[in-house]
């Protein structure tokens, strides 16, 4: 929310260390369709320079009380009972492995019954995918993660279904079938000649017993129709049922193709209406009895796509353009001017929101390549973790990412199991899929990395236990700081009490920044560093090769 500054009012810093402020798709599917929201996203634009404001009450906080999320894919993750395959029970005994890395929730990729190893086409939305374990197993792994403070979301496919789901075996049956009207039949819609490209660039019809059904991302995947009320009201009561049995919230997947389902309609006004429309009412259909409960939507798409999803409906949604701004200049070393682009983005999410919006932040997910897959190298991975974790929002770290885990390709190799034994095999390990990417040699598993103070693992640490420590890197806004230089990306992380200056080398050269007079004043120490090297002395910044600085 935003609010003045103490320190901004009383004219600490006041117009000086501000005064060169700037003002400021794709779910998952078959493996043949992957990345089938790519084409959605909207590449992030550098933000130009704007005047300087005229008075302290120009610098207001976007405050973002945060917390820093784990996604888990259960089948990859730890294999309690010697089947190869990841389990619910597993990712209990796995818990204080989370707590011990600083997160305070997971977010837990499909657990419902379906045909596919991804789960994102749902055959019961009330069950526990028997691969996984059971119902009581998913309630130990809640009860066990509240002990710990650790909160627990679960994905919510609600778009669309599974063609083995009972409603569409149903629904298929004929124009007389129970379920014929929670999917979209073309022929009953009086279309005769199906022929459309979906919004996702793929099909968008699928042929089923004479008839067509509507399946905007795969032929596996039909689509529900919430233009039924009856569907509106299942969806909102498997949401109650899931919240009752202890969840603490969902990620909705493929949240803005509830009506967007053709290419043609992908801009048109009225389809987003709807969709905002939809989530409104399902928001308010849980709110009710579950206040506190966390809604995080896909919507893969820019800024002011997502805005309005934020108006009392979803409290975050992944914000895909800084993942791409974060990727692209840690492999380039450039450093890309977030504060600015934020400055803007979170205003306009702001307006929409009231003020109540939180970010959600990522490196990586299971839609992309791995980052250490793409990074260019390892200082660039670590270089990434830095940005993320002292940025504004709820950062969401990927398993198996702590660790510079490799995956690239086909969905599968984006999801391999998590690497948890030196020799490549031990209690808990799965290997349902083959790992080819992240060999013995490489180092990279929790075995080998966990005591080493130098290693990646340790590196997350010490950035979330920054985190953690600091209010203004906890839950402070962003604002645009006067340092400057070659690879030098800087930003001030400030609540309405407390303020730090954040400032990453992203090149493998050491670097001097002098700081102008008023930032030397006001952020006289170094706070904390992820290098040895890097010393603050006189208004002169040393930055050792691809380090992090917090400055107090």
């Amino acid at each position: 929310m935003r609010s003045w500054p103490k320190w901004l009012a009383a004219g600490i810093l006041a117009t000086t260390v501000l005064s060169g402020c700037e003002s400021g798709s794709g779910t998952d599917s078959d493996p043949a369709n992957n990345g089938k929201e790519a084409e959605n996203a909207v590449a992030p634009s550098k933000a130009p320079a704007a005047s300087p404001p005229a008075s302290p009450a120009a610098a207001a906080v976007d405050e973002q009380p945060s917390t820093v999320w784990y996604e888990i894919f259960v089948r990859s993750f730890y294999d309690s009972d010697g089947d190869g395959i990841g389990d619910l029970n597993g990712v209990t005994e796995k818990l204080d492995y989370v707590k011990e890395l600083g997160a305070e929730g997971i977010w837990l990729m499909p657990i419902n019954p379906s045909p596919s190893y991804h789960g994102y086409d749902v055959t019961d939305y009330r069950a526990v995918n028997k691969d996984y374990g059971s119902m009581d197993d998913m309630k130990r792994l809640l009860d066990e993660a509240h002990k710990r403070g650790i909160k627990v979301i679960m994905d919510l496919v609600a778009n669309h279904s599974s063609t083995d789901n009972p409603w569409f075996i149903d629904s298929a049956q004929g124009k007389s079938s129970k379920h014929r009207d929670w999917y979209t039949w073309a022929e009953d819609k009086g279309i005769e000649k199906p022929a459309a490209v979906s919004a996702t660039n793929g099909q968008a019809w699928h042929e089923k017993n004479g008839s067509h059904y509507l399946g905007v991302f795969w032929e596996g995947m039909p689509d529900l129709n919430y233009d039924n009320p009856e569907v509106r009201a299942e969806m909102i009561s498997i949401a109650d049922f899931w919240l009752s049995a202890g969840v603490d919230g969902f990620r909705i997947d493929a949240a803005k193709h509830i009506y967007d389902d053709f290419n043609t309609s992908k801009s048109d006004p009225q389809t987003a209406a709807k969709n905002k429309k939809w989530w409104q009412e399902f928001r308010t259909g849980i709110m009710e009895k579950y206040p506190d409960a966390y809604l995080i939507s896909e919507v893969w798409d820019g800024p002011g796509t997502i805005a309005p999803y934020l108006d009392h409906a979803f409290d975050s949604s992944f914000n895909f353009n800084l993942n791409d701004s974060i990727r692209s200049a840690v492999a380039a070393e450039r450093a890309p001017g977030i504060a600015g682009s934020l400055d803007r983005v979170y205003k306009a999410f702001e307006k929409s929101s009231g003020g109540s919006f939180v970010d959600g932040l990522f490196i990586g997910n299971h839609d992309f390549d791995r980052l250490a897959s793409t990074a260019g190298s390892p200082e660039h991975a670590r270089m990434a973790a830095g940005i993320e974790l002292t940025l504004p929002g709820n950062p969401f770290i990927y398993y198996g990412d702590e660790l510079g885990m490799k995956g690239a390709g086909r969905d599968e190799f984006k999801r391999l199991p998590m690497r948890w034994h030196s020799a490549g095999s031990g209690k808990g390990q799965t290997d349902w899929q083959k790992d080819l990417a992240n060999p013995a040699s490489s180092g990279v598993t929790v075995e080998e990395q966990e005591n080493d103070p130098s290693s990646l693992l340790s590196l997350y640490k010490t950035l979330i236990q920054w985190r953690v420590s600091e209010p203004a890197l906890r839950d402070g806004g962003i604002a645009p700081s006067t340092v400057k230089g070659d690879g030098i990306e800087a930003y001030m992380r400030l609540t309405a009490a407390d303020r730090v200056l954040v400032v990453h080398n992203l090149k493998g050269t050491a670097q001097k920044v002098q700081l102008d007079e008023a930032t030397a004043a006001a952020f006289a120490a170094v706070a904390h560093t992820t290098s040895p090297d890097s010393a603050l002395s006189g208004g002169l910044l040393d930055m050792a090769p691809y380090s992090t600085v917090v400055l107090k």
